[in-house]
């Protein structure tokens, strides 16, 4: 289009990354207004601020050692596919958000042809292979850290690094609205609710729907009074999720496209998949059970390179348990209803989380978009990109 400076390269990887990628759009379109475009990879989110998805995000969207091998061809097709047109037309700068694995073989080459590189979300290397710090030195010019204590491990390393917050902390209230989130979801009025969140992508839902959902039979069996809300993050999940649902016809349940924040919002407790909605259950101060299941092989893999007692990000930020988590061969149906219905019982825990999450909220709200888009521009400008 005619003034366009150019175009700022992007990619995320899954419905995390889209929200948290939404948001750093919306930082730099109000430094840079309408002259720059951007393209990549995407989600709804992003498109919404204008971005152009030209390859579909769902093809990243596969976790797990195992679970990626069926889709790695299409994978490093897509890889391959980005990366030439980038080499080709190379963009202003290239951000990539979050998968890792992916981003990083798409960075380094970038990188090399001397296109500034960002990489927004720090791989939790404090956690978990730890040795890819080596690679990320290689990959980017700057990274941009969600908690405040990763920029100093990459400073150890030379590696220019942004404590910018985590710009869910901007996103989500202080104080959860559950009365509004109710009436929004349509649901009944006077029942106690428990929000499920199996995962955001199919191998997640896949591992973790049967037993989420025997774990709700077992609930309602309990608690007649409950009610279950469960957010598909997208048509291909609403359709293995509503298959689950006919085994399980009397369950008190309400599927819903999307909406996850508002389905947390509306809960007395949360039942959910390990990973960034952990972060936004406790960012909404709700007790929670966390759990995860992959294949055998993928988990004594992550087992072996694993630093860290717990998986869950409230515990990780917390340094110790503060939420339960049953994770592999301990999430069967009876341990999670039972741990979700102890959570939901215990007012005194209630109440401790309700405070402990909000000094989390506060720690980590920084103005996200602002902070993250101001080291974007300064690099370019620095890079005499603009």
């Amino acid at each position: 289009m005619p003034g366009k400076r150019g175009t700022i390269g992007m990619v995320a990887g899954e419905a995390s990354g889209d929200l948290l990628a939404a948001q750093l759009l919306a930082g730099l379109k109000s430094r840079l207004g309408d002259t720059v475009d951007y393209a990549g990879i995407g989600g709804k989110r992003m498109m919404a601020e204008g971005f152009r998805s030209d390859w579909p995000m769902e093809t990243l969207s596969v976790n797990g050692y195992v679970e990626v091998l069926g889709s790695l061809r299409e994978i490093l097709a897509t890889r391959r596919a980005v990366r030439d047109k980038m080499l080709a037309q190379p963009p202003l700068c290239f951000i990539g958000v979050d998968a890792p694995d992916f981003n990083f073989g798409l960075e380094v080459p970038l990188r090399r042809a001397g296109i500034p590189v960002v990489h927004f979300v720090s791989p939790s290397i404090w956690a978990w292979r730890g040795g890819r710090i080596r690679t990320i030195a290689r990959a980017v010019d700057h990274i941009l850290c969600l908690f405040p204590f990763e920029p100093e491990i990459y400073a150890r390393a030379g590696i220019p690094a942004t404590y910018v917050g985590h710009p869910l902390a901007d996103v989500i209230p202080m104080v959860p609205d559950v009365a509004g989130a109710r009436a929004r979801l349509g649901l009944p009025e006077g029942r106690r609710v428990v929000a499920v969140l199996p995962g955001s992508r199919r191998s997640e839902v896949r591992n973790l729907g049967a037993t989420f959902f025997a774990a709700m039979a077992r609930m309602q069996a309990m608690e007649p009074d409950l009610v279950f809300v469960l957010p598909a993050a997208s048509a291909p999940l609403r359709a293995i999720v509503e298959e689950l649902h006919r085994q399980y016809p009397d369950l008190a349940l309400t599927v819903v496209d999307g909406q996850s924040h508002l389905a947390m919002e509306a809960a007395d407790v949360v039942l959910l998949a390990s990973g960034t909605a952990t972060l936004e259950a406790a960012l909404y101060k709700k007790p929670m059970v966390i759990s995860y299941k992959v294949p055998w092989l993928t988990a004594q893999i992550m087992k072996r390179q694993g630093y860290l007692p717990y998986v869950g990000l409230p515990n990780i930020l917390s340094g110790r348990f503060v939420v339960p988590e049953l994770l592999q061969d301990d999430a069967t149906p009876e341990a999670l209803a039972r741990e979700t219905l102890l959570q939901l019982n215990d007012e005194s825990n209630t109440a401790f989380l309700r405070e402990h999450f909000t000094q989390m909220h506060h720690s980590l709200q920084r103005n996200t978009a602002g902070l993250a888009s101001e080291v974007v521009v300064r690099l370019m400008h620095e890079r005499g990109q603009l």
